[in-house]
């Protein structure tokens, strides 16, 4: 589409209804102004580009399911209306050329695909996310791109499984007439991540920001995972989704989030397994005595959470694909618990003066006085706190964790139904 004709559909209101359905209805004039401002500055920066093209591609937040996925357990998520958009034209030169606000312009050649030795950057993520596509036999080429994103980074809203399908999705739409499915996009997201990037993650991020909507995922088959979506609506419960950065620095933080992995897959190794969801239950149960000799109290402890974090992934799909919305919260604020005790993955115990995670939960819980719910949200260890907040409350409980926590701290999520998808 031409870029007049684009700006003139996003400014008589053309796209409002998808708009409608992507971002909460009191942010879409806000929205129209920053897909406008994001054409202009890819006209500005390509000015020999005429023809364009436009995704999104959203955050996510975790329900439930702290740390299971690697386990090969069960989550809920939900991809919410955070998000990438990126303007793109494209070329015959067989060259990706991107430009992100806030950062300098890459380029990618797609002669040259090789896994380079200096990994950890965006380019090695196009680079690994295109080697994948021609591995796999699918169609590849070249554009100039430029991009904006609303995810924070470092927030446990995964940041980078949405640039990945981001592009995956715009390849996929322009090049091969959307022909790959949601499972597809999340797992050459992650090939890229694992492979070029460098970064052992797994599949759950990649899976909800490509999905969209509230999503149950059985992870029993890694290399096809279960995804059923929730018929849930969220804004008719009288509750609002919030989740609070508590500014927290996630750099030096690899260690502990290895740990969690390595402890748990210990404890499956004591039975002879590879992950935890192969580990009979009651077998652990009647061998702890041996196995925290073998392994350690922690590891004992955080495999009890994977357990019941998995289970409760099932429960809390249930209830609310039954409207049971008081016993999901119920579940919630267990899964939380859980992960305090359990899971322990609060703080750093490296770090043992830096605990704004557990702060933040305090602070929620007494602003909350017993009502809806409250955990830590995502990895842990740094970062932010999820919430589920009665409307009536939320203006007091954004200025109360904005008092600690600085300004703007806080972010109200809705769940979108859509992961990657075309704007037109």
């Amino acid at each position: 589409m031409k870029i007049n004709e684009y700006l003139k559909r996003i400014s008589d209101g053309s796209l409002d209804g998808l708009f409608g359905k992507i971002y909460k209805p009191d942010n879409i004039e806000n929205q129209k102004k920053r897909y406008i401002k994001a054409v202009e500055k890819f006209s500005e920066l390509y000015p020999e580009c005429k023809d364009i093209h436009v995704y999104s591609a959203s955050g996510r937040t975790e329900i439930t399911g702290n740390h299971t996925d690697h386990q090969h357990g069960c989550v809920i998520a939900g991809a919410v209306d955070l998000d990438a958009v990126a303007v793109a034209s494209f070329n015959n030169e067989n060259i990706i050329r991107i430009k992100s606000e806030g950062y300098k312009e890459f380029s990618v050649s797609l002669d040259d695909l090789e896994i380079r030795e200096n990994k950890n950057s965006s380019s090695e993520i196009v680079r690994g996310i295109c080697a994948r596509f021609i591995q796999k036999g699918i169609k590849i080429g070249g554009f100039d791109m430029y991009t904006t994103s609303d995810v924070i980074g470092g927030s446990g809203i995964s940041s980078s499984a949405c640039f990945e399908t981001l592009i995956a999705t715009a390849l996929n739409c322009f090049y091969n007439n959307s022909k790959l499915n949601a499972v597809e996009i999340a797992k050459i997201g992650q090939y890229a991540e694992n492979v070029y990037f460098g970064k052992k993650s797994g599949l759950m991020d990649q899976l909800v920001c490509s999905a969209g909507g509230f999503v149950f995922l059985d992870f029993e088959n890694t290399e096809n995972p279960k995804i059923e979506k929730i018929n849930f609506d969220l804004s008719e419960t009288g509750y609002e989704l919030i989740i609070t950065d508590t500014m927290g620095n996630h750099s030096d933080l690899t260690d502990d989030y290895v740990a969690v992995r390595n402890e748990m897959e210990s404890v499956a190794e004591y039975f002879g397994k590879k992950v935890l969801r192969e580990v009979d239950e009651k077998q652990f149960w009647e061998n702890i005595p041996d196995i925290r000799k073998k392994t350690s109290d922690r590891a004992v402890l955080r495999a009890v959470h994977f357990f019941a974090d998995s289970k409760r992934a099932e429960e809390e799909r249930n209830a609310l694909s039954e409207n049971r919305f008081d016993d999901f919260l119920k579940l919630v604020n267990e899964s939380g618990e859980s992960s305090i005790e359990l899971l322990q993955n609060l703080y750093s115990c490296r770090k043992p003066t830096e605990q704004a995670i557990p702060l933040a939960i305090m602070t929620a819980k007494k602003i909350l006085d017993g009502k809806g719910a409250v955990r830590v949200h995502g990895g842990g260890f740094a970062g932010t706190v999820q919430a589920f907040v009665p409307s009536e409350l939320s203006e007091i409980y954004q200025s109360g964790m904005n008092r600690i926590f600085g300004e703007n701290s806080c972010y109200i999520l809705t769940v979108r139904p859509y992961g990657g998808i075309e704007i037109i």
